[in-house]
């Protein structure tokens, strides 16, 4: 697909992530039952969540973004945990990072 699916990275990622704070504008009165007039909508987000990384391709690698498409559109933890994880364990084996905390 040629596409990052961590939101904010590339010049290609998913623009209709399944996640309230990124697809209700931050200056919009509403309430819980308003929610759905915006997870209805075609737009792109009106606010992008940096960081977040959606659910993916599927099986055949394609990737429909849409925030209606749960399985694929919505961020969660459980598949960035393993990045964290071995991101920490190289900063923490680094000589680099000890000689940046000294500075």
């Amino acid at each position: 697909m040629e596409m990052s699916y961590l939101v904010g990275y590339g010049s290609r990622y998913p623009q209709q992530v399944h996640h309230r704070g990124a697809s209700i504008p931050v200056n919009a009165n509403s309430n819980c039952s308003d929610g759905f007039k915006w997870l209805h909508t075609r737009h792109p987000n009106p606010n992008v969540a940096v960081g977040a990384l959606v659910g993916g391709p599927s099986l055949s690698d394609t990737y429909m973004d849409s925030r209606n498409n749960i399985s694929q559109s919505e961020p969660t933890t459980y598949n960035s945990a393993l990045i964290v994880g071995l991101i920490s364990g190289l900063i923490t084996s680094s000589s680099q990072v000890e000689s940046f905390v000294k500075n």
